[in-house]
């Protein structure tokens, strides 16, 4: 009986170890591939709220102001106006706003679109997919990506007004 348990706790013991072994490998070793200045934007394919699907590299030409947002963070929803604002006055000079809301309800997300009457395309990442391959950290986070599909800046926070017209002269084609 207790060899039976000794071998069972020696079986444990070396179970935990390849785990701890395994996970701090994987932490600082392997490479988590992150966006970076500079580096070319993530190609990616999501959907509206209507169906409609928005692929990334079908506004190449044009910038892009790529926000990360949810329905609950307060930062997003005080800079969502300031968004919208400036995206009515860049949208005919060649910038877009594409606003990836994070895996939430549709009715969630269309309530919140209602509720601030926003023209820009709002695209949903239901699996974090997108999220994950952009290594977005706090939300809101924005991407702002050039006319020839590279990113120019990453800033995370909430966003004036200022800054989102700033930003949008910065990525105009």
């Amino acid at each position: 009986m207790k060899k039976k348990r000794l071998l069972m706790r020696s079986v444990i013991l070396i179970l935990l170890i390849g785990a701890l072994g395994y996970t701090l490998y994987s932490n600082f070793f392997v490479s988590k591939e992150r966006v970076k200045v500079g580096s070319e934007a993530p190609d990616f394919v999501l959907k509206d709220l209507e169906g409609n699907k928005h692929q990334l590299s079908d506004y190449k030409g044009k910038g892009v102001f790529l926000n990360f947002w949810g329905t609950w963070c307060e930062p997003c929803e005080r800079e969502m106006p300031y968004m919208d604002n400036q995206y009515a006055y860049y949208k005919d000079q060649g910038v877009e706003v594409l606003a990836v809301n994070i895996a939430e309800s549709n009715i969630a997300v269309q309530t919140f679109i209602d509720k601030h009457n926003l023209s820009f395309p709002v695209i949903l990442d239901k699996d974090k997919q997108v999220l994950n391959a952009y290594g977005v950290g706090p939300l809101p986070t924005t991407f702002l990506i050039n006319p020839e599909g590279r990113v120019e800046a990453i800033t995370s926070g909430t966003l004036t007004e200022r800054m989102i017209r700033d930003y949008m002269e910065q990525i105009k084609p």
